[in-house]
């Protein structure tokens, strides 16, 4: 069931708004504002304050011939191998290798690891997604009786 409300904008804002539904593929302003809504409540959930659990995909390019990188990109996942969850491993060319690496965490750790992924001499151009969970994985609800296949989700 779903909660109605009326917002009011002056006809310039209106407008705007208009033309950002059209560029996103929108059919209408109840789907536009929904988003917008959920976009805002999950960047303010992984406000480092707020310190909310999170997965994240870290992406980033270097140059595999940088030296003792690869070794030292290996030992920064090791030494937080509570973080990572897997890494996905590409060559582009005899030289560049991008890696998408999946991470699960507090918000603020997962960041503070891609930062330091990402400023390490060698490493060409990085970029850090994250998305809130409801639960931290050590604050989730035990599994119901209906759930009955053994483990726990995240939502």
């Amino acid at each position: 069931m779903s909660e109605r409300f009326t917002v009011s904008v002056e006809p310039g804002l209106a407008q705007e708004f208009d033309d950002f539904m059209k560029r996103k593929g929108y059919s209408n302003r109840s789907e536009a504002v929904r988003d917008l809504i959920r976009g805002a409540l999950a960047t303010e959930r992984l406000d480092p304050d707020q310190d909310g659990a999170c997965v994240g995909v870290l992406s980033y390019m270097y140059d595999h011939h940088e030296r003792e990188l690869s070794k030292r990109l290996t030992q920064a996942h090791h030494a937080h191998y509570n973080l990572t969850v897997t890494t996905l491993h590409m060559h582009l060319d005899h030289d560049l290798c991008v890696e998408s690496v999946l991470l699960r965490g507090r918000a603020s750790d997962v960041q503070a690891f891609a930062e330091s992924v990402v400023a390490r001499p060698g490493i060409r151009h990085g970029r850090l997604h994250r998305i809130p969970l409801e639960h931290a994985p050590e604050e989730r609800p035990a599994a119901g009786p209906h759930h009955g296949h053994g483990h726990e989700h995240d939502r």
